[in-house]
């Protein structure tokens, strides 16, 4: 029985290990987590934000995920949005999804994010 989601594994360019923690960690404000040694030799980098797991692996032929991505979700959505932009990350809103706030940016090799929070609907008693 699926129980949850582990992780989810993106692709990335060779050599691009710095880059990528710079923009996940100081950027995102995500974790980097150590990746066992025998990984770790592969290249690549892993994160953790709360339950969220991001592993970036390096793949020589590597193309950047534009349509494909992580779903993160956050709290405060429109003040993790100012934090982005004041960090000089582009950041597209998208209302398409109903109950939803989102957006989307783009890792530093071209990987697409998408961060939503549901809406909390008003109603009797709150």
């Amino acid at each position: 029985m699926i129980v949850g989601v582990d992780h989810v594994q993106m692709a990335a360019p060779p050599g691009a290990e710095d880059e990528l923690r710079a923009y996940y960690v100081d950027v995102l404000g995500m974790t980097e987590i150590p990746k066992p040694p025998v990984l770790a030799a592969r290249g690549g980098c892993w994160f953790r934000a709360g339950a969220a797991q991001l592993h970036l692996g390096v793949e020589a032929t590597f193309r950047a995920a534009r349509k494909a991505h992580p779903g993160l979700r956050v709290t405060d959505i429109e003040a993790y949005a100012a934090r982005l932009e004041a960090r000089g990350v582009q950041v597209t809103w998208d209302g398409d999804l109903p109950g939803h706030l989102r957006f989307y940016v783009s890792d530093p090799v071209g990987n697409r994010l998408e961060f939503l929070e549901p809406v909390r609907l008003s109603g009797p008693g709150g």
